[in-house]
């Protein structure tokens, strides 16, 4: 989930890159949150903006989802992500300036969605990951929603209480289709159609294995006084203990960690997995705080 305009604070002061490789900036991709776009000017497009100016001849793809900037916003409700991720997979296999590899940058709900792409289309070859307050466990709450998109989020809650896991809502609904109820896991694993997927909880897909652990680094970016996630754990992997929803565990703690069915621990105990922790609410962070610990992991 994403504020639909991204609240960044204009204090702060990052230098320019050091320098570039001789083959140039690694690319970056950017994939927007819901109720945003790709072009925000408030948003995605001051990221876009900020990254080209502190990284010289950086090449940056904010990801549209659709004809239009209206059909970008109006299909992170309404288009099934495993059809988004499929658009995006042939987007950046299409684009020429990606071949050589890119890093990857979601915001909010873009988080999983990237983790969606690396898992399943490992070509071109992502290279970082971050996930600035994506939500890879799910969410089991819907407490505020963007401004401009209140209406649109009092009708979801409505169809997220008549049955997050009805076909009906499942195949159209997207906030639905990363609902993870803690209790009852079994209606979960069966009915949810993305996130019970990438997260391998039917079955094991090893090549989503081994392509999320070709990531050399998996950064995961949690908001310290997060309003809006619910739970905030789940933005660093961990999420409510089974069978209740007051208790929060690691993501050490989980069984996904301990099966090891997506190769986090293999990761962690390998220096890829990087938690970072920003003090404001869902997506609320400074200049200063982004160039000094997002922006190396760009360079």
């Amino acid at each position: 989930m994403a504020l639909p305009r991204l609240l960044i604070l204009l204090i702060g002061f990052c230098g320019l890159s050091s320098g570039r490789s001789r083959a140039g900036p690694v690319p970056l991709v950017i994939w927007h949150g819901m109720g945003d776009s790709c072009c925000n000017p408030e948003s995605m497009g001051y990221i876009k903006k900020l990254v080209e100016k502190k990284i010289p001849g950086i090449y940056v793809l904010s990801l549209k989802i659709g004809r239009t900037v209206i059909e970008d916003m109006e299909n992170s409700f309404f288009l099934n992500v495993n059809d988004q991720v499929a658009f995006v997979c042939d987007k950046l296999a299409k684009d020429p300036q990606l071949q050589g590899g890119y890093n990857a940058m979601g915001f909010s709900q873009g988080g999983q969605f990237l983790r969606a792409v690396v898992q399943r289309c490992p070509s071109p070859p992502m290279i970082n990951l971050i996930s600035v307050g994506g939500q890879h466990q799910g969410v089991y709450g819907f407490p505020r929603c963007p401004g401009e998109s209140s209406h649109l989020c009092d009708w979801i809650r409505k169809m997220l209480d008549i049955g997050a896991y009805a076909k009906p809502i499942q195949q159209r609904l997207v906030q639905a289709q990363y609902w993870h109820d803690p209790l009852n896991e079994e209606e979960y694993r069966k009915n949810s159609v993305f996130l019970a997927d990438i997260n391998q909880e039917r079955c094991i897909n090893k090549t989503y294995k081994t392509n999320l652990m070709s990531l050399k680094k998996f950064v995961m970016v949690r908001f310290l006084k997060d309003s809006m996630v619910d739970p905030p754990a789940s933005e660093w992997f961990g999420y409510y203990r089974s069978g209740q929803a007051k208790e929060t565990i690691p993501l050490n703690e989980t069984a996904l960690y301990k099966e090891d069915r997506l190769g986090l621990k293999e990761m962690d105990q390998g220096g890829k997995l990087v938690f970072l922790g920003a003090a404001g609410d869902h997506l609320q962070f400074s200049k200063e705080w982004f160039c000094e610990n997002i922006l190396p992991f760009l360079q």
